[in-house]
């Protein structure tokens, strides 16, 4: 068996592998584009635009993993949509629902994410706006640069608008319901959609927090957690089995056992390793069933 695929061996909670390097996926899609940005390749004259990288095990242990880290490149607006929350997931025959954040990579002047409703609205409501095109404008939409964060709870309408690269991370499932997709020609999902959903406005979110100097938490929920880890420090992380660490770096120079670490890239923890950051560093860093000791 070629080693890229040799799956994963505990020995008293330590992984044989403690960090991997996952591996870019291209997913097509009618919203994105052809001059990615982010420090990535354009996509070749006459390929399709693409809208999504999605970062995978090489040795094809993905579906395992609890939670998938994406960028998303946009040149017009995704659907508006909105993702079930576990209960309603397993109801369907789903392992879980998704939550999702994100983290703003790079941003058109004016650029927007729409999240939650500008007013609430009933579910009768809610699909009357759907049908009829006026959910669109319901939308609350709001401006974003690079640098900023959200967390998207399952439950809440939302969409992302053109003009932007961004950093998701999300339950790993590929459930969307859409509400609305402004005329294309792609299938809705309104009896499940509207079940879902909370047609209510947003709010300001979860405050982040910080934690300890170059340690801020951005998210913390029973789904995950994302912190952004900044400057020079030398750390052993430590996931336990069942409960991986997810590292996104976002800029300066870090190492993991020495492997050096570039924006673009996304690894995978799954046990000790030696984390070293210089005095520039930046990076994200991500985990299952929120906030946990993962610092030894």
């Amino acid at each position: 068996m070629p080693a890229r695929f040799r799956p994963r061996v505990w020995h008293d909670g330590v992984s044989d592998l403690p960090a991997l390097k996952l591996r870019p996926r291209k997913v097509e899609k009618p919203w994105g584009r052809r001059r990615l940005g982010a420090g990535f390749a354009d996509v070749p004259p006459g390929a399709a635009p693409v809208g999504e990288l999605w970062f995978e095990d090489p040795r094809g242990a993905g579906a395992e993993l609890p939670l998938l880290v994406k960028y998303l490149f946009t040149s017009e607006r995704l659907s508006i949509q909105v993702h079930p929350d576990d209960a309603a997931a397993r109801a369907k025959g789903l392992d879980q629902g998704k939550a999702e954040a994100w983290w703003v990579v790079e941003a058109e002047p004016d650029a927007t994410i729409g999240l939650g409703l500008t007013r609430t609205l009933s579910r009768d409501e809610l699909r009357a706006a759907a049908l009829d095109g006026r959910l669109e404008e319901l939308v609350d939409w709001r401006s974003v640069k690079a640098g900023d964060h959200f967390f998207s709870p399952p439950g809440t309408v939302h969409a992302i608008g053109p003009g932007l690269a961004l950093i998701e991370v999300q339950q790993n499932t590929d459930v969307t319901y859409r509400l609305y997709d402004y005329g294309r020609p792609r299938e809705l999902h309104l009896d499940e959609a509207v079940a879902a959903a909370r047609p209510e406005p947003f709010g300001e979110g979860q405050p982040a927090a910080t934690l300890e100097a170059g340690r801020t938490l951005l998210a913390d929920r029973a789904a995950f957690a994302l912190e952004r880890w900044t400057g020079a420090g030398r750390t052993t992380l430590a996931a336990p089995e069942g409960r991986p660490l997810w590292l996104v770096p976002l800029g300066g120079a870090a190492a993991l056992d020495g492997a050096t670490l570039a924006p673009g890239e996304v690894w995978l923890c799954e046990g000790r390793v030696l984390l070293e950051r210089g005095p520039d560093a930046d990076l994200l860093a991500a985990y299952p069933g929120g906030a946990a000791a993962v610092l030894g």
